[in-house]
């Protein structure tokens, strides 16, 4: 186990040298391209439907353009309700180089299929446009057929395509060829902060409804948000204790979040790409409304009113069952300070908690996740012990690209927390 430490620690700080050197110089967050999806809108364009769309989900072996992204890609669409009535659907392609990803949108014009979008490395500032076409010859007829199934032969759909690097001209081929389909074992992909951190140069910030609105795209099935309560009691949601230019623009305010009311914060605090911190009702809005997502963890960083946020759990946990969502909201508890505090409400063994503490916590709880930090290890007979209970295991926060695709492999966990969505998507579904 100590080796096994020490290892990790080397990993971690390897990591975060070389992640630190990428950055170094760069703005809060890289843009999405100019020119995304022109293609699309052409007279005769159409949607897609339902079951084309479910066709085109799979791992794909890439022929051309495997060095830049990988032998493997795996392809998953998601939604986004922007309004009532306008929902929109994106295709993500997981690979495994430095968190790639790519977010398409998809048209039937004429007799195939087109995809255009944009993709990005997480690690550092590679961006650029990407458009693919799937012919009829080349599956489109099979995907785009009256009776289509949601099974597709291997080798029988291809996308052919091509990518450009920055503002530059799609230049790049890249070929993807369906290979079989994604691994449907059930698997939480959670992701920190609502979706990512600021310091990864997304395009919204940590915490904040937009990155939410993003989580599905960048592989989340679930979102990890962290809860504070205001100086009039609101909670909302930010990671820091401190208001800092880490997580906000420039601002006359300074101190601790809870030194203010949220009245105060929303009128002169903004975060890094603009956006207002949110309450926690206005977060679960966003995810029950709007997303498809799974999961949802409410990190208790400073909760003052835990029977507060046992209402609000309930109340959107009740919203969820009568709307037919597949949707948990868990409270966090990831100290003793907060566990004392859950355990004083009187229902608290029925209510959906994840414990970071030890399993005889977790039993005396009666919490539905344990939720060790990933750097003690797989502990398997903790684990399994759990597991045999019917409580689920997630750990966190794990960045690590080979200790994702050990943990995936092996099958241990429930979940895992991580600030990289699209690596842990593409071990996820690329295993067999």
């Amino acid at each position: 186990m100590v080796f096994f430490r020490l290892i990790i620690l080397c990993l971690i700080a390897l990591s975060g040298s070389y992640l630190a050197g990428c950055r170094a110089g760069l703005n809060d967050s890289v843009p999405i391209p100019p020119a995304y999806g022109e293609g699309l809108n052409v007279e005769g364009a159409k949607l897609l439907f339902g079951q084309t769309r479910k066709a085109c989900e799979g791992v794909y072996t890439a022929s051309d353009g495997a060095d830049a992204f990988g032998q493997e890609i795996a392809a998953k669409w998601s939604h986004l309700v922007k309004s009532p009535g306008d929902t929109t659907y994106y295709l993500s392609l997981f690979c495994e180089p430095q968190a790639a990803f790519f977010v398409l949108e998809g048209r039937q014009i004429g007799d195939s299929l087109v995809f255009e979008g944009f993709w990005r490395r997480l690690v550092n500032a590679e961006t650029g446009t990407a458009r693919f076409v799937v012919l009829n010859a080349e599956g489109g007829s099979v995907l785009l057929a009256p009776d289509c199934c949601t099974t597709v032969e291997p080798g029988q759909v291809i996308f052919r395509g091509g990518y450009g690097n920055g503002q530059n001209p799609r230049s790049n081929s890249l070929v993807l060829t369906y290979n079989r389909p994604l691994n449907p074992r059930p698997f939480q992909i959670l992701a920190h902060r609502g979706g990512g951190r600021t310091s990864d140069l997304l395009p919204s910030s940590e915490n904040s409804i937009e990155i939410i609105r993003l989580a599905e795209r960048l592989g989340a099935t679930g979102i990890e948000i962290d809860i504070r309560q205001t100086k009039d009691g609101t909670p909302i949601i930010y990671h820091d204790n401190q208001l800092n230019l880490r997580l906000t623009q420039k601002t006359g305010l300074i101190g601790a979040v809870e030194a203010y009311t949220f009245d105060q914060l929303s009128a002169f605090v903004r975060l890094r790409n603009g956006e207002r911190i949110p309450k926690l009702t206005a977060a679960l809005d966003e995810v029950l409304n709007n997303t498809a997502l799974e999961t949802v963890w409410l990190d208790a960083k400073d909760v003052r009113d835990m029977d507060l946020i046992r209402t609000i759990q309930q109340t959107y946990q009740q919203r969820a069952t009568q709307q037919g969502r597949k949707l948990t909201i868990y409270i966090g508890l990831p100290s003793a300070d907060e566990v004392a505090q859950f355990e004083a409400l009187p229902d608290h063994t029925q209510l959906a908690s994840i414990c970071e503490l030890d399993t005889s916590v977790v039993r005396r709880i009666n919490a539905r996740v344990w939720a060790p930090r990933w750097t003690l290890g797989e502990q398997v007979p903790s684990t399994q012990a759990m597991q045999e209970q019917g409580r689920k295991v997630f750990i966190w926060t794990l960045d690590v690209p080979e200790f994702i695709q050990q943990f995936v492999q092996n099958g241990t966990f429930d979940g895992i927390l991580s600030n990289y969505a699209p690596i842990v998507a593409y071990y996820h579904y690329v295993q067999q």
